[in-house]
């Protein structure tokens, strides 16, 4: 019997979520035995039970989770998976050092598509909230300026023609517009 630490690799467990999504996690358990006498008369193969155990205590633990946690308190969830070990192979005179979840957690490609789809949503949501309050600053700015240009009617008309200016820089057109009687009748009168 071999008393070194063995690593033996989880094969991936299919899981189904608290939120009903089927993911795939694989992880890999370190563990070694203590007393060969033992571990021999409680198991036929003890680093297989080990792995059998770990294999049903990380669906146990995961199944109860939510997609977004295990993917964001995966720190979290292993010490949840280590307590659980714990007190399962308390008197199994093996000794197991490590469970690791693998970094890898392997969503299906529709569940991959939606959550790109609705992580675009939410962008698309955020620029629309951006640009509704960057209009309504524009148009309290507006307002203002409405308002302080409403009293000098020279103002209005500098600002046409400054509009104009640009619009003409802007695209080399011909562009033609009518002038009030007022602002001629002060040529026709020198």
């Amino acid at each position: 019997m071999d008393l070194r630490t063995v690593c033996r690799d989880i094969r991936p467990q299919q899981i189904l979520t608290k939120d009903c999504v089927n993911i795939m996690v694989d992880a890999v358990v370190y563990s070694r035995i203590f007393n060969p006498n033992l571990s021999v008369c409680y198991f036929s193969k003890p680093h297989l039970s080990m792995s059998i155990l770990a294999a049903t205590t990380l669906r146990k633990v995961l199944g109860k989770r939510d997609m977004s946690e295990i993917l964001c308190d995966k720190k979290k969830i292993a010490r949840e998976i280590a307590r659980k070990f714990d007190r399962q192979t308390a008197n199994w005179e093996l000794n197991w050092k490590v469970l690791k979840c693998k970094k890898e957690i392997k969503l299906p490609k529709e569940m991959e598509r939606s959550m790109a789809a609705e992580a675009e949503a939410a962008r698309q949501a955020r620029a629309k909230v951006i640009t509704a309050k960057g209009e309504q600053h524009a148009s309290r700015a507006f307002k203002e300026a409405a308002d302080i240009m409403s009293q000098s009617p020279a103002a209005i008309q500098l600002r046409y023609l400054q509009t104009l200016k640009s619009v003409a820089a802007k695209n080399n057109s011909t562009i033609i517009f009518p002038l009030p009687m007022q602002l001629s009748q002060g040529y026709a009168q020198s």
